[in-house]
This record gives structure tokens, sequence and C-alpha cells, in this order.
């Protein structure tokens, strides 16, 4: 009996290697491209079919060769950025519909920031990607506050600064009035011929923050009208 185990022992070995060469040989390659270390690069080996018209040429290829002049927003400054606007209203838009991490590298509750590049926004948890996932479409699309700033060339940064905004963010008045200040010249523009005394940005409340009435990511509405419900105000981001 021992010596037929023995004897069977190279049969085994012999068997298990041929299993395993067959299976080598009919797997199929991966058609995924290798991971780069670079957003753009992985997609865009030319940046001369994308470039605008007039755009200055582009040597080299890769996201460093465009925040030479562009910024992506790493400073988080109250003001437009086409650049950061442009390239997520085209990746992200309804042709493309790519997913933030095919150019963005993330890791729940650590890190979001750009492939290549050490830059960080944050550290989103993933119930935090996907309400920015869900906020992001408004932005891109909607009638609400959110695309109306998209549309002036506003990005994310624009409003919320340097770190993506987490479940429990709000927009300060000071940051609106970055832009749509100051206060004083905001009352004056807004004041009704008819009605002086019904301006929404001069009233008996005094000051209230921004976002008692304009709702970025949803239908915006004049706090007014909870109590003045015979007033008529327009107010953007609105379905009136």
């Amino acid at each position: 009996m021992r010596m037929a185990r023995i004897q069977s022992a190279p049969l085994i070995t012999l068997t298990l290697l041929c299993l395993l060469l067959s299976l080598a040989a009919s797997a199929k390659p991966s058609s995924s491209p290798p991971p780069s270390s670079d957003g753009c690069a992985a997609c865009h080996a030319d940046y001369s079919s994308v470039l605008p018209n007039g755009h200055p040429a582009v040597s080299g290829t890769g996201l460093a060769s465009c925040i030479r002049c562009h910024s992506i927003g790493q400073a988080g400054e109250a003001k437009k950025n086409g650049f950061s606007t442009r390239i997520h209203l085209t990746h992200a838009g309804p042709q493309l519909h790519l997913e933030c991490v095919a150019c963005h590298s993330y890791v729940p509750g650590k890190s979001f920031g750009l492939i290549g590049e050490s830059i960080s926004w944050g550290a989103p948890k993933d119930d935090d990607m996907a309400v920015i996932k869900e906020v992001f479409v408004s932005w891109l699309n909607s009638g609400y506050t959110d695309h109306l700033h998209a549309k002036a060339m506003i990005d994310c940064a624009g409003c919320h600064g340097k770190e993506v905004p987490l479940l429990d963010t709000t927009v300060e008045n000071s940051r609106c009035l970055a832009c749509h200040g100051p206060q004083d010249q905001l009352a004056a523009r807004s004041t009704p011929k008819d009605f002086p005394k019904r301006n929404p940005h001069d009233s008996h409340l005094g000051e209230i923050a921004c976002t008692v009435c304009h709702h970025a990511h949803a239908e915006s509405k004049a706090y007014c009208l909870d109590c003045h419900r015979n007033f008529a105000m327009k107010i953007p981001g609105s379905s009136n």
C-alpha cells in the first residue's frame, strides 16, 4: 500500500501542473488599462483635440501641463474658475458621465484629491460622497442656485472653500458677500422701485443667513413670503 502511494505521487503532481497551465492559458487578459499616475494622461494622450479654439499650444501631457497656468481650486478662493468649471461640466456631464474617481483620488475618511497630485480637499466618508454626487448632478443641470453658479463659471470651491463640503456644512454670509457684497451695495441693488421697504436685504429682521432664502441645492424661496403672502418677490433659483 505504501509503495502504491509513493508511485502515485508524481502522477498527482503532474496532473496539478497540467491543470494550472491550462487555466493560465485560458485566462483572458484584462481589458482595463493599467492605472495611471496622472488622471488626464490616462485618457488624453494628446491635448490638441480637446483644447478650445485659440488656446496656445501645450507642451507635454498630463495635468501638470494645465496647472502651470490654470488653477484647480486648491486655494479655495471665492471667485470664478472657468478651468475647473468647464472640466467638471464636460467630464461629469451627460455625454461622458464619468465617476469622480476617474480623475480624483479618494480614500474614504482620509483624503480626496487629484490622481497624481499630493493635495487633498478634506476627508469625506462614503455617506458624504453619496450626497456630494447627488448635489453635483444638481450643480450640472438643475434650475437651482447651484447651476446658476455653474453657468457663471463658479465651481464647488468658489462657495465651499478649500475642502469638499460634508453633510453638516453650510456657507457663511461672508463667503456670499465676497462676490455679491458689500451688504449695503447688495441692499441698494435689490431695493424695489414700487415698494422700497420690501427690500429682502434690508428688512426689519436685521441680518439673517443668506441660506435662509437662498438654497443652493434646492429651490430657493424668499423668507418674507412666509408671513407676507401677498408680496410679489422673485428670487433666483426658484420656480416662481
